[in-house]
């Protein structure tokens, strides 16, 4: 028999392990515990991938691009753009089939949820993960472009928290679309239909401003082009083209929103 204080009597003494004071960082470190086993694989695509982006886009492309846009060299100005984007891809991609098999293969949520976990600890884990992922991501990216001289100002490194607030802003709202859907088709169509316009027109490759006057609000509207527009000015030591405030509570409504969205739905899958 075991006592109230969860220490067994009648034999050696045993000690039920205890969670954290924040119950969340427990599903984060079940989540780094995983990761442990594959990080050696991304880390190579980590460095690798932002070298070909800079040779392709900036130096292949940027050659053709002689005047620079508004007077910066291309390389340099695209640079953030590229920064943002990945972050944004990283924590679409961590918010979408991992968080699938989570319901419907492993069911490793449906077992979190049977400890002594609420809905939020397990969905902010989760996220923490996320923005783990994402920002390191994001860390590799920043040290490849410069040293390619890419970055013109010290404020290069605000460009970390600004992702961080970009990765929960999309990847919050991500884990509720992903909760909801009946198949992991849908989860192609949101890359499909949300990342990959957002990557096109949000101001990476080209002024928002080249755009034709009725699609502008479009790519003001989206997440991306808030992120692009501070890490541009973070990058280049200018200020941005919109308030920075403005830009920071713009991305902050967004995460908010899928944070309370998330819990909603997780819970409704969860909590019977």
């Amino acid at each position: 028999m075991a006592d109230r204080a969860g220490v067994e009597t009648g034999g050696p003494a045993r000690v039920r392990p205890m969670l954290p004071r924040v119950p969340a960082l427990a599903v984060l470190a079940h989540h780094l515990t995983g990761y442990r086993r594959t990080w050696r694989a991304g880390v190579f695509s980590s460095f690798l991938l932002p070298t070909l982006t800079v040779l392709g886009f900036g130096l292949g492309v940027g050659a053709y691009v002689e005047q620079g846009v508004g007077g910066v060299r291309y390389l340099d100005w695209i640079v953030p753009g590229l920064l943002a984007s990945t972050a944004l891809q990283v924590a679409v991609g961590e918010s979408t089939w991992p968080v699938f098999s989570n319901f419907q293969w492993t069911r490793t949520y449906v077992a979190q949820s049977a400890a002594p976990l609420r809905v939020a600890d397990i969905v902010g884990g989760h996220l923490a993960f996320v923005l783990v992922r994402a920002v390191t991501a994001s860390a590799a990216f920043l040290l490849v472009t410069g040293l390619f001289g890419a970055l013109r100002s010290g404020w290069a490194v605000a460009t970390l928290p600004i992702v961080a607030l970009l990765c929960l802003a999309v990847a919050a709202p991500a884990f509720a679309f992903t909760a909801v859907v009946p198949s992991d088709s849908w989860l192609a169509m949101l890359f499909r239909f949300a990342v990959i316009p957002m990557t096109l027109f949000a101001g990476i490759f080209f002024p928002v401003e080249s755009l034709p006057g009725a699609l502008r609000p479009l790519a003001y509207a989206t997440p991306l082009w808030h992120a692009v527009d501070l890490c541009r000015a973070a990058t280049l030591g200018v200020a941005p083209q919109w308030s920075a405030a403005g830009h920071l509570g713009y991305l902050a409504a967004w995460a908010v929103a899928g944070w309370l969205l998330a819990v909603r739905v997780f819970r409704r899958r969860l909590v019977v």
